[in-house]
């Protein structure tokens, strides 16, 4: 599966983005998806992910009640809303996809990452 995340951008602390992850090809539905990212000098993080048919999702602490995690199966994307930005959030985001069951890591697809830059 290939994998085109966009959405990102520069924004005021306090203000909100939508990512999205477009997905090539058929089997879309079959795999588990997942957003990271990376801040300057940081290692890769994960922020969220969600199952094949959205019902569970699972969020990194630092983003919960924030960040919200959502997928469109007929439109084979995966979005992240990203609500009450702060400046440490400030990073590469990239979408990646996988087989099997939500997890935080060991995940075999990646996009090639959108920068959100949130200022104080």
């Amino acid at each position: 599966v290939q994998l085109q995340a966009s959405g990102g951008g520069l924004v005021q602390a306090g203000g909100s983005l939508r990512l999205s992850c477009a997905a090539s090809g058929r089997t879309f539905s079959s795999y588990v998806m997942g957003w990271f990212r990376q801040a300057p000098g940081k290692e890769r993080e994960f922020v969220a992910t969600i199952a094949q048919s959205g019902g569970s999702t699972v969020y990194t602490d630092s983003v919960k009640g924030r960040f919200t995690i959502s997928r469109d199966n007929a439109k084979n994307t995966v979005y992240l809303q990203m609500n009450s930005l702060k400046p440490e959030d400030t990073a590469v985001y990239y979408c990646a996809a996988t087989r099997g069951v939500p997890r935080r890591d060991g995940y075999d697809y990646w996009g090639q990452g959108t920068q959100v830059t949130v200022s104080s």
